[in-house]
């Protein structure tokens, strides 16, 4: 089995024709949420099928989707709490040098300006504000950086670290 990307969760069934309200974790929703996509859908019981978007519109910061799938409310419940995943091998290759898919920054060594390393890239959040790296710090704690030019001017992806130069107190 290929490695999988989230690029969404179901937040909750929506209505009673089993549509889903869908948390967003892709930057490009517009080419992962199109009518006829197949994405894999993996439960709460970690069982995983696949569903094709039958439907999809905007709705308060969400994304209001209809599987072929999920054909009622009943359906729909089963589903809540579900991750949306695409198969990595299927994902274009970015043409910007300064987009990055989640899964390349993950694990990835955070280092100050000076080289002194605090920590290690666990996740990205996306919040309304804009994507946070979440930090997992050397004493277990978790720091939040704002994925800005100005606080992270450098990503080397293949050298494996993010360069951070955080303004003073955000890591404290």
């Amino acid at each position: 089995m290929s490695e999988q990307l989230l690029v969404g969760r179901v937040a909750k069934a929506h209505g009673i024709t089993g549509e889903l309200a869908i948390d967003i974790h892709t930057d490009v929703p517009d080419e992962r949420f199109t009518p006829g996509a197949v994405l894999s859908a993996r439960l709460r019981d970690r069982s995983v099928r696949p569903v094709t978007v039958a439907t999809v519109r905007p709705h308060s910061g969400r994304l209001l989707i209809r599987f072929d799938e999920v054909p009622d409310r009943d359906t729909a419940e089963i589903m809540r709490g579900a991750q949306l995943l695409v198969d990595l091998a299927d994902l274009p290759p970015s043409d910007d040098p300064d987009a990055f898919y989640d899964h390349e920054l993950e694990g990835l060594t955070a280092v100050l300006v000076d080289g002194t390393e605090i920590g290690t890239v666990r996740e990205i959040a996306r919040s309304p504000g804009g994507e946070l790296l979440v930090l997992t710090l050397p004493d277990d704690t978790e720091a939040l950086v704002p994925f800005v030019r100005e606080i992270v001017p450098e990503v080397d992806v293949k050298g494996g670290r993010v360069v951070l130069d955080p303004p003073e107190g955000l890591l404290s």
